[in-house]
Order: structure tokens, then sequence, then C-alpha cells
């Protein structure tokens, strides 16, 4: 923390200032937070350190151009972010996509969710104190890197999903580490769990924590995983299928995992951790289940679209890794956007900071902050 300033007249009143440099609030954020002693009052988010301009970036390229530029929506996890405008795109332009190419956007999907959940727990239990789990997260982030450079040439800004489909085919070989992957992952789950999921220490730390009920979930706009933690089953994949989830999830008997309030209130801190680490292990099923149904389709990954100069308006959502993106995208007959826009999730998330931290500890709001998973591209794109 940098700058402590007394903030009222004789007060006991203290302004901390946290970040943006500081390492617990996942990116170039601010908080300007006022305590008594070790209380706070409140918290209040000062994003925009991380503004590029996007959304008119997106006005001024190609439609097929714009794509590199999707990665940095959300550079934990950018792959939902090729995916959204993809979508958005072929819908715009009533574009066909083959089968294979859904079916890989969805194998690329689900590997990016787990690997932003690395971080995102892996952080979290960093940040309360409990060191170890953070490599070990880091550790199964980069097998999941490898993959995805042997994939597409990328590690962290994919440029893989293209309008129309996807950038590459897979390979039986690349198929094959994929499938032994997910058999790894599994263990590595249940070890996750015994380590911290449900370590005394760590569920002492996080139960009844700034807990969200879904009433005010919803008043919030929040989505992904921060929503069902309060114990509302909404899940994109399921509620509204897109690129053949349809198929996917009746093959596996899908169950959205949702805050039960097992170790303390439905829809607190531990209950958001909890819901990431089941959507691992359903993220491990669905890529078993593409990679089964993908041998049915032909190789056809691809359909470069044609003098694409789109006229109307169309809109696209995905379920990333924090949950709902919508992306919304108007065509005047050029051939780039007349307008781009995209909603997120941790836009909305943040706005919980203030929300839940009046009362909080200091210590508890880093806590908080982990546990919405919020990252600052999302913010301020």
């Amino acid at each position: 923390m940098s700058e402590l300033v007394l903030a009222t007249e004789g007060g006991d009143e203290m302004t901390l200032n946290m970040g943006p440099q500081h390492p617990s609030t996942h990116g170039v954020i601010r908080f300007i937070i006022k305590t008594d002693g070790e209380i706070i009052r409140e918290a209040e988010p000062d994003v925009g350190y991380l503004h590029r301009a996007i959304e008119h970036i997106a006005e001024k390229c190609s439609y097929e151009g714009f794509m590199p530029y999707t990665d940095r929506v959300d550079y934990v996890a950018a792959m939902t972010a090729n995916h959204v405008w993809a979508e958005a795109v072929e819908r715009l332009g009533a574009l066909p996509v083959p089968p294979r190419a859904h079916y890989l956007r969805v194998v690329s999907d689900e590997l990016s969710r787990i690997a932003s959940h690395c971080i995102a727990l892996g952080a979290m239990a960093m940040d309360v104190g409990a060191i170890t789990p953070f490599p070990y997260c880091l550790r199964e982030r980069e097998y999941v890197n490898d993959l995805m450079e042997e994939l597409c040439g990328a590690r962290l800004t994919y440029n893989y999903h293209r309008v129309g489909g996807v950038g590459w085919d897979l390979t039986d070989i690349w198929r094959d580490k994929v499938l032994r992957f997910c058999d790894h992952f599994d263990g590595v789950i249940e070890e996750f769990n015994r380590l911290i999921t449900y370590n005394p220490i760590f569920i002492k730390r996080l139960a009844r924590l700034a807990a969200v009920s879904t009433a005010e979930a919803i008043d919030f706009g929040l989505v992904g995983a921060n929503l069902r933690a309060t114990g509302f089953a909404y899940d994109l994949r399921a509620d509204r299928p897109y690129a053949l989830y349809d198929k996917i999830l009746p093959r596996i008997s899908w169950q959205t995992p949702v805050g039960k309030g097992e170790v303390g209130e439905v829809g607190d801190a531990w209950d958001r951790f909890w819901v990431r680490v089941e959507e691992w292990r359903w993220s491990v099923k669905i890529i078993r289940e593409a990679l089964a149904q993908i041998q049915e389709t032909p190789h056809e990954f691809w359909t470069p679209p044609k003098k694409l100069k789109p006229k109307g308006e169309a809109t696209a959502r995905v379920e990333a890794a924090r949950g709902d993106m919508h992306c919304y995208v108007v065509g005047d007959g050029g051939t780039n956007a007349y307008r781009a826009r995209f909603r997120t999730g941790s836009f909305n998330a943040i706005a919980m900071v203030r929300e839940k931290s009046a009362g909080l500890m200091v210590a508890d709001l880093v806590a908080l902050i982990a546990s919405l998973d919020i990252v600052a591209p999302e913010i301020d794109r």
C-alpha cells in the first residue's frame, strides 16, 4: 500500500491507497480505502488505468483484422474473447461455421478456462497467506500453455479463432496429449482440494466472508461463478447453448455447480472459490466429450468469408472464465464495424467491492477482491 493520509479533522479515519501496483488488486486497479484502524468504512474502486480504446479500434479495423485485439479484452482467458467476436460477426454476416470448428472452439475455450482458474484460485490462496498452492497452479497452467502453443503458436494472446471457424486443425498427437493432461488434471483437482479447498485454516479465513445473495447478484449484474456461488444455477453453456454445447453437455450429465454454503454461508468467499474448483472438473469432462465427438466430423475447420460487408446488428454471448461475455456489433455495409461493444463480468463484479467492503478488516478486503476474480482488462478495455 502506498500513500497514507489522515482524512478527517481530529478523527481516527485514514485514507489508504491500495494500488494501482499492489499485487492483490489483480491488475492495474486502485482502491481508495477509508479505515478506522483495521476496520474498513469504504473501499472505492478507481479504474481506467488499463483503458486502450479496444471498442474504438474495432471500428477502425476490418472484421477479421480485429481478432488479435480481442485477446486484450481479457488476457488471462483470451480464447473466449476470440470466440465471442467471431460469433457476433458470423451472426451479423450470416456465415456458416463447420462443426469441427465448433468443437475446436469448445476445447480451446475450456482449456483457457482451466488456465484462467489456475491463476484465480492459486492467487486467491496466496493472497490470504497460503503460498504453496500458487506455484502448483502455475505448473498446471504451464501444461495448458504448452498445449495452446502447440495448437496455435501462442501461450497467452492466442488469435486462434477466425470469422468462419478456427485458424488450425488439431492433430492426433495433440489430441492424445490433451487427453493425457485431462487424466493428470483429475488427480490434481483432488490434491488441490486436500491441500487448500478443505484446509481448516483456509475455511476459517473465507467462510461467511462477504456473502452475496442471489437478489444482490442479480441487482448488480453479476455473472459466471460469482452468480452461481449464490445458489443460482445459470450458465450460458447449458441455458443458452452455443458452439454445440447442446450436444456435449447432455452426454456428460451436466449439473451446473452452485454455491451451497457447505462450510459457511451461501454465496460467501469460500463458495466462490469452490464453484471455480468444480468448474475445473466440468471443463475436463467437456474437453473429453468434445474430443470424442470431433472424431466424427469432416476435416473442415474454417470457411473463409468472402467480401465481408454486412449490414445490420448482431449480438453474441459466451460463458467466459469470468462469466457472461457479451459482444454487440453493428455493420453499415463496410469492411469494418460501425460500432462494437463488449460486456464483461469483471466490470460489474468490481462494484461489489464497494458494496461488501464496509465493516471488513483490511486483510479481508484482499480476500474479497480475489474471490470475485476481477481482472483489469475486462474492466477498462
